[in-house]
């Protein structure tokens, strides 16, 4: 992996209503990963931190928050790249599972 380290890929698991029913019923883990990382680091991440097999990865790039007061528009919170992990079937990752 050129540039990026196999532990900065992965930045946060993301945990929310959503993520978590795809985690009961596709067996999808969504996670905040590195702006620069492709679906094949992220793949190789995964694998090695969780010990588990992926079968596929889908990313998005999430843009910015603004806000606005009176006239002036300001970021409330930055662009950050999300990454959807389906494991094998018959694998979880114990992370989510507490």
């Amino acid at each position: 992996m050129a540039g990026i380290h196999l532990y900065d890929v992965i930045i946060r698991p993301v945990v929310t209503e959503k993520s978590n029913a795809l985690i009961d019923e596709q067996r999808q883990y969504a996670f905040e990963v590195d702006m620069r990382a492709n679906k094949i680091q992220i793949k190789e991440a995964v694998e090695v931190i969780f010990d588990v097999t992926v079968d596929k990865v889908a990313t998005m790039n999430v843009p910015a928050k603004r806000g606005q007061r009176g006239r002036r528009i300001y970021q409330r919170k930055q662009a950050w790249k999300k990454a959807i992990v389906t494991l094998a079937p018959g694998q979880s990752i114990q992370l989510f599972n507490v």
